[in-house]
């Protein structure tokens, strides 16, 4: 396994991470309908994944690992933390890193969510709770709060590093002017700043490459890319009738996005097949490259549901793309229809 830093920090992680928010189903319900995790698949998952030398995790505390609305799920909030932490139990805690999240609604009640200094001070404690530990290794605002300055959010999580609940910090689906501004108020106000931020980031969508990218990289923010395989687009699987419990489950619409981009799917599967490896290899291999290319970390969150498909993502490690192959992939995907 090879490491590469946490964004500008100096902490060390793997070079790809296991995330939370699709963890395998068990085929069992919940009464209201909510089907219930797999704990013993997820367990082999990430027994396998420390044995090969993945030591990085991302939650969030409103993940509960098989539904995609968790704001219309508010009495299972918090599931994806704590079967993160019952089964990191018994790992040396030092050896791995953690990553949460806080902004979303974990009730309905006023500052039941957003990212107020009396919110985050209330979710990070309930979030170490919730994962049995003394402090998170990166502690990620999930989304914008309009509600809130910038500057109560930054000052709120530069005092949790201070407290040592919270290691560093980052952003997630911010806008690249918010990134900027959050990152100004810290250098200002002499707090903590971000280290990563959390953006969707595959060879089918690349919306990123726009404006936050630049940011990510004159700040030296590592990338932490989640749908690297476009949620299966990039496997192929949507172009015939998907197996139960796929995220088309929750998302119909992939069924059609794969549909209307049938042919540049259907071509980056040639370029993978010519180099013998599978869709999913050659989306994450993409990801590797990119991040050779724009100098920064660019680590992909994978979501995996069964051991075997981690074990063929991990292949993807030993990928080597050219530059001509990038270019080939980028003409490709020209032509991509959102």
């Amino acid at each position: 396994m090879k490491y590469v830093r946490l964004g500008n920090s100096g902490t060390m992680v793997s070079q790809v991470a296991i995330g939370t928010w699709h963890l395998p189903g068990s085929g069992k319900y919940h009464l209201d309908g909510v089907e219930k995790v797999d704990e013993a698949e997820f367990y082999k998952i990430v027994r396998r994944a420390y044995d090969v030398g993945i030591n990085f995790f991302d939650t969030a505390n409103i993940y509960h690992g098989r539904v995609e609305k968790n704001e219309d799920h508010i009495d299972h909030i918090g599931n994806s933390e704590r079967i993160l932490g019952r089964t990191l139990k018994g790992y040396d805690r030092e050896s791995i890193v953690v990553a949460t999240k806080v902004r979303g609604p974990v009730s309905t009640f006023p500052n039941g969510e957003g990212l107020s200094r009396k919110h985050i001070m209330w979710q990070i404690r309930e979030s170490l709770n919730r994962l049995d530990m003394d402090y998170v290794d990166l502690y990620q605002i999930h989304w914008p709060d309009p509600n809130t300055p910038h500057l109560e959010t930054m000052t709120t999580l530069s005092h949790l590093v201070d407290l040592d609940m919270v290691r560093y910090t980052g952003e997630s689906n911010h806008s690249a002017s918010d990134i900027e501004d959050f990152m100004k108020l810290s250098e200002d106000h002499r707090l903590h700043s971000f280290v990563t931020m959390q953006e969707p980031y595959n060879i089918l969508q690349r919306d990123i490459e726009k404006d936050k990218l630049k940011v990510a990289v004159k700040y030296g923010l590592g990338l932490l890319a989640y749908i690297p395989l476009a949620q299966g687009v990039l496997t192929g699987k949507y172009l015939k009738t998907p197996e139960s419990g796929s995220r088309s489950s929750y998302y119909p619409e992939l069924i059609e996005f794969s549909r209307k981009n049938e042919k540049v799917v259907r071509d980056l599967l040639e370029i993978a097949k010519e180099k013998d490896i599978t869709g999913s290899q050659l989306a994450i291999a993409w990801l590797i490259k990119r991040s050779e290319i724009e100098k920064i970390p660019i680590i992909p969150l994978l979501g995996v549901t069964r051991e075997a498909y981690l074990d063929e993502n991990l292949a993807a490690l030993d990928v080597k793309l050219s530059d001509d192959d990038m270019r080939r992939i980028d003409e490709i995907t020209s032509c991509v229809v959102k």
